[in-house]
């Protein structure tokens, strides 16, 4: 019995054996990293390979290169047209300033040329009208202001005549008109007359004097006539009437 079992040990019959190496896990594992890192790398190295062949990455660098020269152009261009836009508010400022002077200006002749028209009105009446004519009245103006409730009255009183002596006397301006009527208008009211300052003002000259004044009215006025009259002593010079 013996026999048998050693001859079958023996022999071809005998049974199959497994021979396993014993390697650690931890080795194991390392050779499996080992492997798959060799792997990656022949991978990307296989991409680069594939980019070079086709010229892709020169292009990107290519494009690259023209963005960031588009992107200094472009500042510059932004740079420019900053400075081009500060100079332009500047000017327009400046333009501002300028034309406001030039209203101002204008606004300044067009009073002084209302002045010398007055001024020549004035003047134009001292020319003689004839005769030997002592003190006379010229230029009696009267104008509404402010809605009716001021009065500004100009006169001008000469001696058209040469070497005339001085003139020592007065001059009284009264006012005649309706009250407590119509606004605008009077219509319906009461009589009102009244003596510009409450008495004749002194007046002395020896050719030519011009008075003016702006004066306040009482409520409900309507100034209808305003007259000049010049005494010397208790004798009437010169008399002048105006309806407005």
């Amino acid at each position: 019995m013996r026999f048998r079992l050693l001859r079958r040990r023996l022999t071809i019959s005998a049974p199959s054996m497994a021979i396993r190496s014993a390697m650690p896990w931890p080795l194991r594992w390392a050779l499996v990293a080992v492997m798959l890192g060799f792997c990656a790398a022949i991978g990307l190295w296989a991409f680069e390979l594939g980019k070079d062949l086709a010229g892709i990455d020169d292009n990107a660098k290519e494009e690259l290169a023209k963005l960031r020269t588009e992107v200094v152009q472009l500042r510059d261009q932004r740079d420019k047209a900053q400075s081009v836009l500060n100079t332009s508010g500047s000017l327009l400022t400046a333009e501002k300033a300028a034309q406001e002077k030039i209203i101002e200006q204008v606004k300044r002749l067009e009073a002084e040329n209302r002045a010398l028209r007055d001024d020549l009105g004035f003047f134009e009446k001292l020319i003689p009208t004839g005769g030997n004519e002592g003190v006379a009245i010229r230029g009696l103006q009267a104008e509404p202001l402010n809605a009716g409730t001021q009065l500004k009255w100009q006169v001008l009183v000469i001696q058209p005549t040469k070497n005339a002596p001085a003139f020592n006397g007065k001059l009284e301006i009264t006012l005649s008109g309706l009250q407590g009527g119509m606004p605008g208008t009077g219509a319906g009211g009461k009589p009102w007359t009244q003596v510009v300052g409450g008495s004749a003002q002194a007046l002395q000259f020896t050719q030519y004097r011009r008075l003016e004044n702006v004066i306040d009215l009482p409520p409900q006025v309507v100034v209808k006539q305003v007259s000049a009259k010049v005494t010397e002593g208790s004798a009437t010079r010169a008399v002048q009437t105006l309806k407005i």
